[in-house]
């Protein structure tokens, strides 16, 4: 009995050793600066650097993967503190703010019921297509409103979602949580946006809202620097060559095109 317990005893301290060595040997030295990265990010978890969250955006950082302004959250405060951490050069770039195309509210979209049922934008959209006769627009759920970690949108008067810029961080959830695909992220130096998502043809789509884009190709014409273009009855702006100057907001019969 004696004899087995010592065995025993031996096998333990040798199997042991071994693990303690094969630990020592095969261990990943974690890089201090993974830490460091952690404490300035904002801890918002929030995944709007397309990872699924802090700690794994850091560890990103560190194989080169991601980018230094790469968290909307912090902005250009902590890019430039990651990049001191990194030991590299970080320019500024233009703050972006989320956007809501669509304009079709109470008063403007015809509605074919009222709702009463849980505040969930894809709970409506699979009732009969959406409280709208409009199949594009915003029903009003608020699913962008209880994504939004940082209060930065509500449902307004017209239950459509206004966006305050000042809170916004661009970070993406609200985009994810539209089922409709109605939000985008832009510079928000860029102010013109038209507020419709609608394909119908022109005639259908304004007999279902007031403020519909009707693919009238006045906006795309009168743009001086060829930014908007017109495809799917519909009328794009696109941010990256739109100068502000307003003349697509002048020319618009239908006020589809709004400033923010």
């Amino acid at each position: 009995m004696i004899d087995a317990v010592i065995v025993l005893g031996l096998a333990g301290t040798v199997a042991g050793t071994g693990l303690l060595i094969a630990s020592k040997k095969f261990s990943v030295e974690k890089d201090e600066r993974i830490e460091k990265i952690i404490e300035v990010l904002p801890s918002a978890n929030c995944g709007g650097c397309g990872y699924p969250g802090c700690a794994a955006f850091a560890n990103a950082l560190i194989d080169g993967s991601a980018q230094v302004n790469g968290c909307p959250v912090g902005g250009n405060d902590v890019a430039q503190k990651i990049a001191e951490i990194l030991g590299v050069e970080f320019s500024t770039s233009v703050k972006k703010v989320a956007r809501v195309r669509c304009n079709g509210g109470h008063s403007n979209c015809q509605e074919k019921y009222q709702y009463d049922g849980p505040g969930d934008c894809h709970s409506i959209v699979m009732l009969a297509g959406g409280t709208k006769q409009c199949i594009y627009g915003c029903v009003g759920g608020g699913s962008c409103v209880t994504a939004c970690k940082f209060d930065a949108i509500y449902i307004g008067n017209e239950g459509i979602p206004i966006v305050d810029a000042e809170k916004c961080t661009a970070c993406g959830a609200c985009v994810k949580a539209c089922p409709r695909k109605l939000i985008e992220i832009v510079p928000v130096d860029k102010r013109f946006t038209v507020t419709c998502r609608s394909i119908d043809k022109g005639v259908d789509a304004k007999n279902f809202c007031k403020v519909a884009c009707i693919a009238c190709k006045l906006c795309q014409k009168n743009c001086p620097v060829d930014a908007i273009t017109v495809e799917n009855n519909l009328a794009y702006i696109d941010p990256n060559k739109c100068i502000n100057c307003g003349k697509c907001k002048e020319v618009c019969p239908t006020k589809a095109i709004n400033e923010f």
